[in-house]
C-alpha cells in the first residue's frame, strides 16, 4: 500500500473501468451471495419473534425454568444470531471477498485500470 502523500488521485474512468471488470462483479455476487440470504433469514427470524410476542403471549410466557420463559430465551437468541452472522460473514469476507478487494485496491493504486496517455487524448 503506497502511503498518502505518494498516492495519486483516481480519475472517475479508472474507477469506472474498475466497476465494470470481471473482477468486481465476481466480487459484488459473492458478497450478495451471503447477504442476501442471510438478511432475509434473519429478517424472517426477528418477524417471527415480534409476531410470536405480539400473537401468542401464552406460548412466549411458557415457563422454561425458574421465572424465565420462552420469551426471553427467544429475546436472547436474537443477540446471539447478531453475532453468529457477523462471525460468519467475517470468515466469508476473509475467505471469498477480502482477497479480490485487496487485489483491486492493489490495482487501482497502482492505476493498472488507467486508460493509457495516448487513448487519454488522441491525436488526429
Amino acid at each position: 500500500m503506497t502511503t498518502p502523500n505518494d498516492r495519486r488521485l483516481l480519475t472517475a474512468e479508472e474507477y469506472r473501468q474498475a466497476q465494470d471488470s470481471p473482477e468486481f462483479t465476481e466480487l459484488r455476487r459473492r458478497f450478495r451471495s451471503f447477504a442476501v440470504p442471510m438478511t432475509v433469514a434473519f429478517l424472517a427470524w426477528y418477524l417471527l419473534f415480534v409476531l410470536l410476542s405480539t400473537y401468542a403471549s401464552d406460548f412466549m410466557s411458557t415457563e422454561v425454568f425458574g421465572n424465565v420463559n420462552l420469551g426471553i430465551l427467544l429475546g436472547l437468541g436474537q443477540f446471539v444470531s447478531t453475532f453468529l452472522i457477523t462471525q460468519l460473514y467475517v470468515r466469508h469476507a476473509s475467505k471469498n471477498t477480502d482477497p479480490i478487494s485487496d487485489e483491486m485496491r492493489s490495482r487501482l493504486e497502482a492505476h493498472e485500470f488507467a486508460t493509457p496517455r495516448s487513448e487519454e487524448f488522441p491525436r488526429g
